[in-house]
């Protein structure tokens, strides 16, 4: 089965409205560019920002190309230009900086924040506590070259499927919260991303509007 064989398997089984990002880190552009001609996806997803860079530079400039690795502050400027969103968010002071960049470019760039719902310390991420503590800031405000549309975040690798569900309901819940108190307002903030090759229909099942999938799509690395 080739990567467009099973990206329509995947299609097959979830709801037409849900968002597929292929996660292409670590493919040749060629892979993408397969993917992109004859299954009609165009929404990709990097880890890195070198890698996304040299993929953008040689591959069809309508592609939307999401970053869903930690970003550093100073890489921030390399994707400000471009990218279609941002699903990493995991501080004031990257949010800060995204905003600062995308008025450079009088751009409005879509970011999800993201919150650190799985067991392990590797993984990046707002708690609630912290999210709410920016939100409450009046700072926060004034950065409008910025959408926050959303939440996204890592389940615990595991296969433990007790664990991960209730990973993705602790994700879902705080998407639920923010969107009552702090963008009851905004019919912008309507995303959660979360879910992957190994646990995707899981995240289906608990409200999942983006999913996040590299090797169910493109094969193992």
């Amino acid at each position: 089965m080739n990567s467009v064989e099973r990206l329509e398997e995947i299609r097959s089984k979830i709801p037409s409205n849900i968002k597929i990002v292929a996660v292409s880190k670590t493919k040749p552009a060629s892979i993408v560019e397969d993917l992109y001609t004859n299954a009609g996806h165009w929404i990709f997803g990097e880890n890195r920002v070198q890698e996304l860079e040299a993929k953008h530079i040689v591959l069809p400039q309508d592609i939307e190309w999401h970053l869903i690795g930690h970003l550093q502050t100073n890489k921030v400027k390399f994707v400000a230009p471009y990218i279609g969103m941002i699903q990493s968010v995991d501080s004031f002071r990257l949010l800060h900086e995204i905003n600062s960049e995308a008025k450079k470019k009088n751009r409005i760039i879509p970011c999800l924040l993201q919150f650190h719902i799985a067991e392990e310390d590797s993984k990046f991420g707002f708690s609630l506590q912290e999210a709410s503590a920016m939100l409450d800031d009046e700072l926060f405000y004034q950065n409008k070259n910025v959408e926050i549309k959303g939440v996204m975040g890592i389940a615990t690798y595991a296969s433990d499927i007790k664990k991960i569900r209730s990973e993705f309901k602790a994700l879902y819940s705080t998407y639920e919260f923010l969107r009552k108190t702090y963008f009851n307002s905004s019919a912008g903030f309507s995303e959660v991303s979360m879910g992957m090759t190994n646990d995707y229909m899981l995240a289906v099942e608990e409200g999942s509007t983006i999913l996040r999938i590299g090797s169910g799509i493109f094969g193992e690395r």
